[in-house]
């Protein structure tokens, strides 16, 4: 069960990759359907006999790294955190390869995706499963592969090149951090291994590098990798452009797989981090700053994958601002509902854009959702546990994030709070904008594809069905074990407060009027959000008429990816020219070019002399006999 749960998916990826165009591509992408369907059981048994059987189990494989002082083995760490993801993990992939069966129905190279789609997942649970750093960091970078590869799937779209190529090159970014801090781990605690690390914890903190605490140094190092993958501000810019993968990437990607990879690694280092209190208020305030920063990007844009992928964006700001504050498990259970809600609403949105004729502009939609209502309504529940709304998913976990904030100590925690509620009613409004633009209103699309507007199919909708269950219930029937009074039992020391650290008691003790402040500002974000875009249309245009500025700073995503054009893109471009047309060319080339040239030049001069007339020949020879005498006599050769 345990070997199955993380393997199957990678049988999956080479039986569909390889032998594919032999079995044939439906039989092909329903045997990687099938494969992921064993791992997701196996995950499901496991979580029950771990997570709530409270019996962690460790599945050594091997020795992999033997060299000096590094010793690394081959396991799998099943333990509570570790069995939740997977059994997120699989459930969630599960469907998303049901659902493509329908959605790629029509694409030449289905086996490939499929290939891809597996591989990918199989290195999140390689991730998840991981017994020390160096195998965490091996599913790190095979994700980011996989999401390369999927993100580049249609690799006869330029852009789908560029936003393949841009992914890619900012996670190297934040994993050059990661591998720095697992090279100073293992400097601080002469190992790699999580047990050995935990171990070594209180031994450790007395270590400095320049004055400097080497776990806070770690701390920071580790959340750089974690920005990176997870999209934190900053390193943000690639998350928008990897919708240029088919739909089911987005799902997979923004829902259960990459973008968590990074929380889930700062709530397994949580005994670590626990001890580094400036690295912890970092990590609050860029939560925080992210989660407002895209939640008002998300209120403009117009591309309804782009809506949502900023959604997630935001929404890994909650995550990473519990983190901050010491509520791992708060922060964990917020992934495990977004998870249901967010794959849900991406699933939907390809269910719209396959109804639509491809089209994703929700400027060119309306009017359709009578023809799509099952879609609709998968719409409608997916937003309303994003948007924290009684009693979906989203309302428990988002809720105790918030309490955790307001709870928590320090000036970061109470910007977080106030941060995470200014987000909450924008994220209310423009989950409501959407809806109401793409379904409500007059067509605004072409005759010819609204006549075309019709259901998704059942293998499609099937898989909307069983998510939406998960966004109605997931929070409710785990709060208890997830941050609930059962918490420390259920976690079984996966995830470790240091004793000083009370926020999941005092969270449950905050103010009456905490708990109903994300409500309120949901329903007041959802009213807004009808008000502008159903009752009195006309307001957005006279908002954006009145403030230009702020209308285009938004629009053009707080002008980020300009920024880094202008500091690193164009810097790079202007240097590498440079070095091609005067380094190579000039320099490079020009030294062995240059001397080509030479000896051709003085063997053309020397064959003037190959003319035929022997008083040239004569003049030659008297000329060599002179030198000859001259070398001898003085003995210049001496």
């Amino acid at each position: 069960m345990y070997l199955g749960a993380i393997f199957f998916p990678l049988i999956g990826s080479l039986i569909t990759g390889l032998f594919g165009r032999l079995i044939g591509d439906k039989p092909a992408q329903w045997i990687g359907v099938f494969f992921m369907a064993l791992s997701a059981i196996c995950g499901a048994v496991n979580f029950f006999n771990v997570a709530l059987g409270h019996a962690p189990v460790m599945v050594d494989l091997g020795t992999w790294i033997d060299v000096g002082g590094l010793q690394v083995s081959w396991a799998l760490r099943y333990d509570t955190i570790a069995a939740a993801m997977v059994a997120m993990v699989t459930l969630i992939s599960t469907m998303i390869h049901i659902y493509s069966v329908g959605y790629m129905s029509h694409d030449a190279t289905p086996t490939r995706f499929f290939s891809y789609l597996s591989l990918f997942t199989f290195m999140m649970l390689m991730l998840v499963t991981a017994d020390n750093l160096a195998q965490l960091f091996f599913g790190w970078e095979g994700i980011g592969l996989a999401s390369y590869l999927l993100i580049g799937y249609w690799y006869e779209r330029e852009s789908a090149n560029r936003a393949a190529m841009k992914a890619f090159i900012v996670n190297r970014v934040g994993d050059l951090f990661f591998m720095m801090g697992m090279a100073l781990t293992f400097w601080t605690f002469g190992t790699i291994e999580f047990d050995g690390i935990f171990q070594g914890v209180a031994a450790a903190q007395d270590k400095t590098i320049g004055g400097i605490p080497a776990i806070e140094l770690i701390a920071f190092l580790l959340f750089g990798g974690a920005m990176g993958k997870s999209a934190q501000i900053g390193l943000h810019t690639w998350l928008p452009d990897a919708m240029e993968g088919p739909t089911p990437v987005s799902a997979l990607i923004h829902a259960a797989t990459l973008v968590t990879a990074g929380v889930f690694l700062m709530a397994r280092m949580s005994p670590v981090i626990e001890y580094a209190p400036n690295a912890l208020g970092f990590i609050t305030f860029i939560g925080a700053t992210t989660a407002f920063f895209a939640a008002t990007i998300g209120c403009v844009q117009n591309d309804i994958k782009r809506v949502i992928a900023y959604s997630t964006c935001s929404q890994l700001g909650y995550m990473f601002f519990a983190v901050g504050v010491g509520a791992y498990q708060g922060a964990i259970f917020h992934l495990i509902t977004h998870a249901f809600f967010k794959a849900l609403l991406f699933l939907s949105a390809g269910s719209v854009i396959h109804a639509m004729s491809d089209e994703q502009d929700i400027r060119k939609m309306g009017g359709i959702w009578r023809k799509i209502p099952l879609t609709y309504a998968m719409f409608w529940i997916g937003s309303l546990a994003l948007a924290g709304i009684p009693f979906f998913a989203g309302y428990y976990s988002k809720d105790f994030v918030l309490e955790a904030a307001y709870a928590g100590h320090g000036w970061t925690a109470s910007y977080a709070f106030v941060m995470g509620m200014i987000a909450a009613l924008l994220t209310a409004f423009y989950s409501w904008r959407l809806i109401i633009m793409t379904f409500h209103g007059k067509p605004r699309a072409d005759h010819h594809v609204m006549e075309h507007v019709h259901e998704s199919p059942a293998v499609m909708t099937l898989p909307l069905i069983v998510l939406a269950i998960g966004a109605l219930f997931s929070g409710a029937l785990l709060a208890d074990y997830f941050v609930g009074h059962d918490w420390l039992a259920f976690w079984n020391g996966s995830i470790v407060n240091q004793p000083n650290n009370h926020i999941m008691h005092d969270a449950h003790e905050v103010p009456s009027w905490v708990p109903l402040a994300p409500t309120v500002a949901g329903v007041v974000g959802i009213a807004v959000g009808y008000i502008f875009y159903m009752f009195v249309p006309a307001i957005p245009g006279r908002l954006a008429a009145s403030f230009p500025g702020l209308y285009r700073f938004l629009l053009n995503k707080w002008y980020f990816d300009e920024l880094y054009d202008a500091i690193f893109v164009q810097p790079a471009r202007k240097l590498a020219f440079w070095l091609w047309k005067v380094g190579d060319a000039k320099v490079i080339d020009g030294m062995p070019n240059g001397a080509a040239a030479l000896t051709a030049s003085a063997a053309g001069r020397v064959t003037r002399f190959q003319n035929g007339r022997v008083a040239n020949y004569a003049f030659t020879m008297i000329i060599g006999l002179v030198l000859f005498v001259s070398i001898f006599l003085f003995g210049i050769g001496r």
